[in-house]
């Protein structure tokens, strides 16, 4: 069972997206019922998949049974697995927020959040960098649809600058694969590396312009500055399942970078070496301090909260750069946890809008809250700026601790002050103001339940931070362990044939 298993977080949203996309009746409960069946079942599959890459052996599913580098291949280590968990954590409480009526704001948005899902795994479990870019282009074409569900022009004027931004991003993409199989004459992500290592690779030019192309992209795709001024536009604009869904996609930007920073650009010796740190470091540190400020001006809670999410990809992009264990432990920690909290608050914020009508998530006065908003609120805003004893001051704690350098620690604990004042501004605005005779409305079970679910799973990294951040150190040791995933991959020892 285990040898098809590694396919299933692919297989599984795919017909389940199918099937929706091909049900024209437009029932609303049994497509509510396929897509939460599909989005919990993803979460026993990520477990077990966790639990057969947690003993440290990298896992190769040969489709077709052609062996690598010639063949199709998926890979999974204890990296894509986790990413996997995290995901399908993710999904399943977003998705019963959705149920809630957002859902029906528009055409085949269940269909489109399974196709998401779909691109989301097949990019984290990817062994081949073309598929890869296929599975860019899967969560994309879902994300473009998605990002419109339920039109007004907001919408329409972000989704045109995502669609005409994310369209050259993959056209670098495209570009850039080009280049790199005539340096290197393979796109298998492992025969990449081995080539690079081996130093058998065409002009050292040619593999510096495709490795600074393929960093691009993915800087892109991670909303990296100066190419993130698509995200807060976006993400503010989409209805809260879709942008709480979104906290996700940045994070396949960086992952392809973790996946590929040990295999191309950590080689010794190699052109690409020591090629972009500096200016991936740098551009880090001005995301992280760009996007504080962002949050401050920000007028609207679904801005703030988009703003949030750049703050984590600046902390996260330094942490990578670094190229060390403890710093690369302390990056997965803090990926965990500004994933889950991020979402946790775009849900929260589509709450808020709901039951405060025309003035939806607008910082002035408007109609009072219930009192658990507020709770909520405050919880979420200690989990975000960072502070004691939640799993946010975790992991900028550890990431302080990994990463020393003193113009980090400047940046990052001047925009967690930032962060302070900004939550502060918003909660005291739109709790504490009310306008006269607006009357206070009731909370229900469906709009409380699925961000306190993101919400417990945060308690859980703080109470768990100990074993976590063992696991979170393994991963990261696998992941530097390049030549161990070159002989799992190339090597056939770990791989999974396939019969036809």
């Amino acid at each position: 069972m285990n040898s098809h298993l590694i396919i299933a977080p692919i297989l599984l949203p795919l017909f389940a997206g199918l099937l929706l996309l091909f049900d024209r009746q437009e029932r609303v409960w049994p497509r509510r019922l396929l897509g939460l069946l599909g989005s919990f079942l993803l979460l026993p599959v990520a477990l077990l998949l966790w639990q057969q890459a947690a003993s440290g052996d990298i896992s190769v599913y040969q489709l077709g049974n052609w062996q690598a580098p010639f063949g199709i291949v998926l890979v999974l280590d204890q990296l894509s697995a986790l990413m996997l968990l995290v995901t399908a954590a993710l999904a399943l409480p977003v998705y019963l927020h959705a149920c809630g009526g957002d859902d029906q704001l528009g055409a085949n948005f269940h269909a489109l959040f399974m196709f998401q899902l779909m691109g989301i795994n097949g990019a984290f479990l990817s062994g081949d960098l073309f598929n890869l870019f296929v599975f860019f282009e899967v969560l994309l074409i879902a994300s473009y649809a998605l990002l419109m569900h339920g039109q007004g022009p907001e919408r329409a004027k972000a989704g045109l600058h995502y669609v005409i931004l994310n369209l050259i991003g993959s056209s670098l993409f495209l570009f850039a694969l080009g280049l790199l199989y005539a340096a290197t004459g393979t796109l298998n992500m492992a025969d990449v590396g081995r080539v690079i290592r081996a130093g058998e690779g065409a002009a050292p030019l040619l593999l510096q312009v495709s490795g600074a192309l393929l960093v691009m992209v993915f800087a892109l795709k991670a909303a990296v500055l100066p190419l993130s001024f698509w995200l807060p536009g976006a993400y503010s604009a989409a209805t809260a399942p879709v942008a709480a869904l979104f906290a996700i996609m940045t994070k396949v930007g960086l992952y392809a970078l973790w996946r590929l920073w040990p295999l191309m650009y950590g080689v010794d010796g190699s052109p690409l070496q020591g090629l972009l740190e500096p200016w991936l470091a740098g551009l880090a540190l001005a995301t992280i301090a760009f996007a504080a400020l962002g949050a401050l001006a920000a007028k609207r809670l679904a801005a703030l909260a988009a703003w949030l999410v750049l703050v984590s990809v600046g902390s996260l992009m330094l942490a990578l750069t670094q190229a060390t264990t403890v710093a690369w432990a302390a990056g997965l920690y803090y990926l965990i946890h500004s994933t889950w909290a991020a979402a946790a608050l775009f849900l929260l914020v589509g709450v808020i809008s709901h039951h405060r009508g025309s003035h939806t998530d607008q910082l002035q006065q408007g109609p009072p809250l219930p009192a658990l908003l507020g709770l909520l609120f405050i919880a979420l805003a200690m989990l975000l700026v960072g502070l004691p004893p939640w799993s946010g001051f975790i992991g900028k704690l550890l990431l302080l601790q990994a990463i020393p350098m003193a113009t980090f620690w400047l940046v990052l604990l001047l925009s967690s002050l930032l962060l302070l004042v900004t939550f502060s501004r918003a909660g005291s605005t739109v709790f504490w103001r009310h306008q006269l005779g607006d009357k206070l409305t009731r909370l229900t079970f469906q709009q409380v339940a699925p961000l306190s679910m993101l919400l417990l799973l945060c308690l859980a990294l703080t109470v768990l931070a100990a074993p976590l951040l063992d696991i979170t150190t393994a991963i990261a040791s696998q992941l530097g362990d390049a030549q161990g995933y070159l002989d799992a991959v190339l090597g056939g020892s770990a791989a999974i044939e396939v019969k036809p």
